[in-house]
């Protein structure tokens, strides 16, 4: 078995042993507020066939693709041109550092507070929330670049085209996965914890109606939903398009 299969049988194998441990400790807690895999399975199915499950998850899952989009093409586009530009750079890395530490749940008051409970708010917060990460990458990998290839493209006249195509995005790709999937998984909590405060539909917001329930099966049965949807992403979009955008990769090391 090679290299790469043993390491998939590795994250196969770590999802049944998940299951099992939380069949244990539902075992051994015996409580109804501690509902066992089973028992959730079946909420899931019931919010699957009878449920709003997929009209939450389809709300907030547009949420998330537009405010990841719109985060990811600013952030990058910031951060090459801080990365390229020093005085630029200097002037708002205080701004970024500002950002990337506010807390969420501020900007989120205030925006609802000016714009008031409606989608625009929500986005926007949302956005605000993700774009210092996504910048702060950016630059690190346009910092990183190589000079010896920046020179090789003035001596080969290389116009600006090629250079990004054949210079810079290769090297600022490992840094726009990085940025793609810490950004990602900001987002999905962040815009839950925004539904929950004030929406008008979403995994967030139906969360906090079943919290005031104290129904804890239908909690976990919409969080099992919402885990096997960002699984789908990662090992189905994501992985398949890094392996095959970094395969120039080894052949360099």
């Amino acid at each position: 078995m090679g290299r790469r299969h043993y390491d998939l049988a590795l994250e196969i194998a770590s999802f049944p042993l998940l299951v099992i441990c939380w069949q244990v400790l539902a075992m051994i807690l015996a409580n109804r507020l501690f509902p066992t895999p089973v028992t959730v399975a079946a909420d899931l199915w019931a919010q699957l066939t009878h449920g709003k499950l997929l009209s939450d998850m389809s709300k907030t899952m547009s949420r998330v693709v537009i405010s990841f989009s719109v985060a990811m093409t600013v952030g990058t586009a910031l951060g090459i041109a801080l990365g390229r530009i020093r005085w630029l750079d200097r002037l708002f890395s205080p701004w970024l550092v500002v950002g990337m530490n506010l807390p969420a749940v501020v900007v989120a008051i205030v925006l609802y507070i000016w714009l008031g409970l409606t989608e625009s708010a929500l986005l926007l917060a949302v956005v605000a929330n993700k774009l210092p990460l996504v910048t702060v990458t950016i630059r690190e990998g346009v910092r990183s670049f190589s000079s010896d290839f920046d020179e090789l493209a003035v001596a080969y006249r290389l116009p600006l085209g090629s250079r990004l195509r054949q210079i810079a995005l290769p090297q600022l790709m490992p840094f726009l996965f990085a940025a793609a999937r810490t950004g990602l998984s900001l987002v999905w909590k962040i815009v839950l914890v925004f539904e929950l405060l004030g929406s008008d539909g979403g995994v967030g917001f139906r969360i906090s109606i079943f919290f005031q329930l104290f129904d804890t099966g239908d909690i976990l049965a919409y969080s099992v939903a919402f885990v096997l949807v960002v699984l789908a992403i990662e090992y189905l979009l994501l992985r398949p398009i890094e392996h095959r955008v970094m395969r120039w990769r080894p052949a360099l090391q």
